[in-house]
């Protein structure tokens, strides 16, 4: 017998006792984002990599270390999309979507990046987007955060999660503090750890949310962003702020907050969470106005969010919050004993999912006798067991069986619906 293939290291299955809260979440995302009137839109999982080193940025840990990289046989450059807001931009411009339109779009799909694994970080990863175009004033900021926290309340996660909130200004704002920084940091480049002795040179913003502590105790006496920021970024902010004070939107300023991405610019937003361990991150995001026409379209003022599904199933799971219609179960079980009651079985149970097309009817299949069958039936965790036999299709009857008490009755075949209905 040959060697097992193996699943790749850091790219799971999710099993069918998963896929259901998935369901959920996705379900759940899409309710919402749907009565603020967002619409799907769905784009490959394959791209140019001049999309991600042009819009991601090359000095970014995404780029320089993450990526996954080939060249195809016509030697060309592609790349697994390690997020979604680049290849949104593409696509959404690519279709003639954006310029001088308004467009609020949503994903949801798998994403790559070479990391080491752990909790809540994979290789193969799976994201929600949710991004707005055409819009440069702070209220549709507001709005995407709104929408989030909305989805907070319907999972049940809003008393779990902090937002936090800051501004990073325009990009003179930013390249101005940038220089001060660096200034500040050299004196110390010896003492800093090592992700943040290398961003140095290349992206020094990303240092501010250094885990490492001696660097934050260093970063205590650094110049500090707020300082450097512009009058139309601070006076969005603010505007931000009041609309989500008057929207009962709670939230902390964290001065340190940057975003690891060189799209973003103006407010930037993070919902975090203490229940997660080191990933306390469940769903990120900020204004991205230049990344339209950085990547070759016309200026499109813009603002979008991501969040992580397997993130929020852990979450979910950790606080016991999801919910037992969320979990795959299994509501009718039909079994049949007979050539005519295997027969009527099939019409039965397409009947009952006519009339009822929200339960899970199961018809038992591959033969076996009467007790294998109730065994199956009782393992399925199904409400009620459907008996037929030879004698029962000559009543026009069937056995129901409530498993959860054991009461056991005769019922009309053609009133079977309406009896499961009752429950």
């Amino acid at each position: 017998m040959g060697r097992k293939v193996q699943a790749i290291r850091g790219m799971n299955d999710i099993l069918p006792g998963q896929s259901s809260v998935w369901q959920y979440i996705e379900n759940a995302v899409a309710n919402v984002v749907k009565s603020y009137g967002y619409h799907q839109i769905r784009f490959p999982v394959v791209e140019h990599t001049e999309l991600f080193k042009r819009g991601v940025g090359e000095t970014t840990d995404i780029v320089e270390k993450e990526m996954y990289t080939f060249d195809d046989r016509n030697g060309e450059s592609l790349t697994l999309r390690p997020e979604g807001t680049a290849s949104c931009v593409r696509a959404a411009d690519q279709a003639g979507l954006l310029f001088n339109q308004v467009q609020r779009l949503w994903y949801v799909g798998p994403m790559f990046r070479y990391e080491r694994p752990q909790k809540g970080r994979y290789r193969q990863f799976h994201q929600i987007g949710v991004e707005s175009f055409g819009m440069a004033t702070p209220d549709i900021d507001a709005e995407l955060i709104i929408l989030t926290a909305r989805l907070w309340k319907q999972l049940g996660l809003l008393e779990h999660v902090e937002l936090q909130l800051n501004t990073i200004g325009v990009a003179e704002a930013r390249e101005n503090f940038k220089a001060s920084l660096v200034d500040y940091l050299t004196e110390y480049k010896d003492e800093l750890d090592e992700d943040s002795q290398r961003r140095l040179t290349t992206n020094p913003l990303r240092i501010l949310d250094s885990k490492d502590q001696k660097t934050q105790k260093i970063l205590e006496g650094a110049p500090s962003l707020d300082q450097y920021i512009d009058q139309e970024s601070q006076e969005q902010f603010e505007r931000l702020q009041a609309i989500l004070k008057a929207n009962d939107v709670s939230y902390v300023i964290n001065r340190k907050l940057v975003r690891g991405l060189d799209y973003y610019g103006k407010t930037v937003f993070e919902w975090v969470t203490t229940h997660l361990g080191a990933q306390a991150t469940v769903c990120a995001g900020g204004r991205y106005d230049g990344l339209v026409e950085q990547l070759g379209g016309k200026a499109t003022p813009a603002v979008g969010f991501a969040m992580g599904i397997e993130r929020l199933v852990l979450l979910l799971e950790t606080l016991e919050l999801i919910p037992d219609a969320a979990k795959a179960s299994t509501d009718v079980f039909v079994v049949s004993m007979g050539a005519d009651a295997e027969l009527t079985s099939f019409s039965l149970a397409e009947s009952i999912r006519e009339a009822l097309p929200n339960l899970t009817v199961l018809r038992h299949c591959g033969g076996g006798n009467f007790k294998n069958q109730m065994k199956k039936a009782d393992k399925s965790g199904a409400r009620f067991t459907l008996i037929l036999g030879d004698n029962e299709v000559a009543n026009n009857e069937c056995q129901v069986k409530d498993m959860t008490t054991g009461q056991q009755e005769s019922c009309a075949l053609d009133k079977v619906s309406e009896y499961l209905s009752s429950f």
